[in-house]
């Protein structure tokens, strides 16, 4: 069934665009959650008496501003900074940093507002938020690296506390990057809150798990779509497109748990080895060395790299989006479908556009949509902030088995809400129903804030 927006939400959403010209990343976040929300408003009628949609649109802070820099040749460099604290009913903001050339508000705040949502999922007290910049790090030396994340932080560190908005990396920025602002933020402060970012070295208060976090987090979810038809990982053949951190860790535990994932990509093109791929030779490319992926041929000469290849051409029974936005259009899907595909579990947010989502809910495919499914990031970030609060360090056993139960919970939630609401198997239905209902309950509770 095609998704549509009741008639009672339609207005809302007009008033979003309205409100937003421009952010087109945006207006597809917010109408992918209202087309879910007209059985919620029937059947909680005081939803819409508090107005709990129009205010959930609206963030509660922008923030924006100039991120000065030198480079190493001494020129004067200029970027633009952001940080959108979008809903603090459940706890303290919560949500990474991106820095890509990409990056201006309209991406920020699809991110922020789907992140509301997503860390209503998780059950723990963390409200919704996203930063970054315009800033693109490739290319650029540690000393340019530093420069940049001193004065980024320089500004944003006014923002943040434990109690009120907490960061976390996100694509461009990774564990070098949040040392640079965490030195930073305790320079100006002269306090060691390790609170105020996660994502930190495991020396300096990080949390094991945490890099290897999203990956893991979709994969298990996957599992338990897979479960819940009574199949598994076991034999299955799998894409999982990008080959940063997301994609790296996504491979790791398909492998695992009896999958083989035979192509990954990055911005150039795509490798294919059907012999599946090497994990520890592409983590020597990407973590270690920084190379391009086509780099792989040099030592699997079997292999294949597709130069600007479509990763989603390639013939596959699970497939993992974990590269970024929009890179799965309604073309691809329909040739995922074509070719086998029954399973789709999104590591990247919002990877799908919306004409691939709805080929993927017709063909009534196993479809988890990224707020679910890549919830394990930000719920090991919320661990780690546990670990913080009580000055403990938990093992490697301990904090994967804590995430593997989260995203168990979560498959749960979304199940039994896309039942409740007359749309079982959807897991979009389910994902935004139950998420939205926890923080607009909290809303109500709060009163007119």
């Amino acid at each position: 069934m095609t998704p549509h927006i009741d008639e009672k939400v339609e207005p809302i959403f007009q008033e979003v665009l309205n409100r937003n010209p421009g952010e087109t990343e945006f207006h597809q976040a917010v109408r992918e959650v209202l087309e879910s929300l007209g059985p919620v408003l029937v059947k909680h009628p005081e939803f819409g008496h508090h107005k709990i949609i129009e205010r959930i649109c609206e963030p509660e802070r922008q923030i924006i501003f100039r991120v000065p820099w030198q480079d190493d040749e001494g020129n004067v460099q200029i970027n633009r900074g952001f940080r959108v604290e979008f809903n603090s009913a459940l706890g303290p903001y919560k949500g990474g940093l991106r820095f890509h050339p990409s990056v201006y508000l309209g991406i920020v705040k699809f991110l922020g507002f789907e992140q509301i949502f997503k860390n209503a999922l998780t059950g723990l007290p963390i409200g919704g938020g996203k930063g970054g910049s315009d800033f693109d790090p490739k290319g650029k030396s540690d000393d340019e690296i530093m420069r940049f994340c001193q004065s980024f932080m320089t500004e944003l560190y006014r923002h943040l506390g434990e109690y009120t908005d907490v960061p976390a990396g996100d694509i461009g920025v990774g564990g070098r990057e949040i040392g640079y602002m965490f030195g930073q933020y305790k320079r100006i402060t002269n306090r060691y809150e390790s609170g105020i970012l996660t994502g930190k070295g495991l020396d300096w208060g990080g949390s094991l798990v945490r890099t290897e976090a999203t990956g893991y987090g979709a994969t298990f979810f996957v599992q338990e779509m897979l479960k819940a038809r009574g199949d598994s990982f076991d034999g299955k053949i799998c894409t999982v497109s990008g080959s940063g951190n997301v994609a790296i860790y996504t491979i790791e535990k398909i492998h695992q748990l009896g999958g083989k994932v035979v192509a990954c990509s990055d911005s150039g093109g795509y490798i294919y080895d059907e012999q599946g791929i090497d994990l520890e030779l592409l983590q020597q490319l990407k973590e270690i060395e920084r190379r391009r992926i086509k780099d792989y041929l040099n030592y699997r000469k079997h292999a294949k790299y597709v130069e600007s290849g479509n990763i989603w051409n390639i013939p596959c029974q699970v497939a993992m989006p974990s590269a970024t936005q929009n890179e799965l259009n309604g073309k691809d899907a329909a040739k995922l479908v074509k070719n086998g595909c029954f399973a789709v579990g999104e590591g990247a947010n919002m990877p799908t556009t919306p004409e691939g989502i709805r080929v993927f809910l017709e063909a009534g495919i196993a479809y988890g949509p990224g707020k679910a499914a890549n919830a394990g990031g930000v719920a090991t970030s919320a661990l780690e902030m546990q670990q913080n609060a009580s000055r403990d360090s938990w093992t490697f056993e301990y904090t994967e088995q804590r995430l593997e139960q989260i995203m168990k919970t979560i498959h749960r939630l979304c199940y039994e809400n896309a039942e409740e609401y007359g749309t079982p198997g959807n897991y979009v239905n389910g994902a935004n129903i139950a998420g939205f209902i926890k923080v607009a309950n909290a809303m109500v509770a709060m009163g007119l804030v």
